[in-house]
């Protein structure tokens, strides 16, 4: 039987990873509209101006999330082929929301869950209290972004989940997915599902659009580790897939 998330998970799930934010936004604007009154005219008008777009961006980032990571098959992992008997890597960046789903999903897979978080480049206080709320499975292996802990070719199927945007230097992601190519069998696929730096999710998400990688930075990141994109699935509006598999030999 499959596991199923609960109603609402998502959600929550950011708004709690983030509510100082939305605290610190609601005092703002609560704020705002206390002392409007003492303000010029014009003034007045400048902050309702100003107040009503901050509402609707807040509200449509969220409705958006849920849609998201709630009600759409985001989690269903419809585009994962079977894989009972199939040795798998999933890697995370500190929360893990999908071992659970493929081992539910895949009972008889060989999975191995890999955790790259590090706690002096991933600061960010929402990651902390994803990992309070969510700590990552007892069989997870902590590992660095520049070398896997696997002989090369193990894996019939590696992947990255709402991950790999958290390597943010350039040259280490590029690494990073060498490794992922030389852990893959020659047979083998790399999935790997992202937000991207696109209109749409500015759309979305304004200014915390720039936490994602545009599509032309993620292939040339995959063309420089030596994979090639087999198929891009989108998933919603806002969610990317990438199916790789590997480009001639292994760098």
């Amino acid at each position: 039987m499959e596991l199923k998330r609960k109603p609402f998970q998502g959600v929550l799930n950011i708004i709690h990873f983030n509510w100082h934010f939305y605290v610190i936004a609601g005092l703002a604007l609560v704020s705002l509209f206390v002392v409007k009154q003492q303000l010029p005219s014009d003034i007045q008008s400048l902050a309702i101006w100003v107040t009503i777009p901050a509402i609707l961006s807040i509200s449509i980032s969220l409705v958006i999330s849920f849609y998201i990571y709630d009600i759409s098959d985001l989690y269903q992992l419809s585009w994962l082929p079977a894989s009972n008997n199939k040795m798998i890597l999933n890697i995370n960046a500190g929360f893990d929301e999908t071992s659970e789903i493929i081992q539910s999903k895949y009972p008889e897979c060989d999975l191995s869950i890999c955790d790259f978080y590090h706690p002096k480049k991933h600061t960010e206080i929402s990651i902390l209290r994803a990992r309070k709320a969510y700590p990552p499975p007892l069989n997870t292996i902590q590992v660095s972004t520049e070398k896997l802990p696997f002989p090369d070719s193990t894996f019939d199927i590696a992947l990255a989940i709402l991950s790999a945007h958290e390597i943010r230097e350039k040259y280490e992601r590029i690494n990073f997915f060498k490794e992922l190519n030389r852990v893959t069998k020659s047979t083998g696929q790399i999935y790997v599902t992202e937000h991207l730096r696109d209109l749409k999710n500015f759309m979305a998400y304004t200014l915390g659009f720039f936490h994602f990688h545009s599509k032309s930075n993620w292939l040339q990141t995959f063309e420089l580790a030596n994979l090639k994109v087999k198929q891009e699935i989108k998933i919603t509006a806002f969610i990317t897939t990438f199916i790789l598999e590997k480009h001639g030999d292994t760098l």
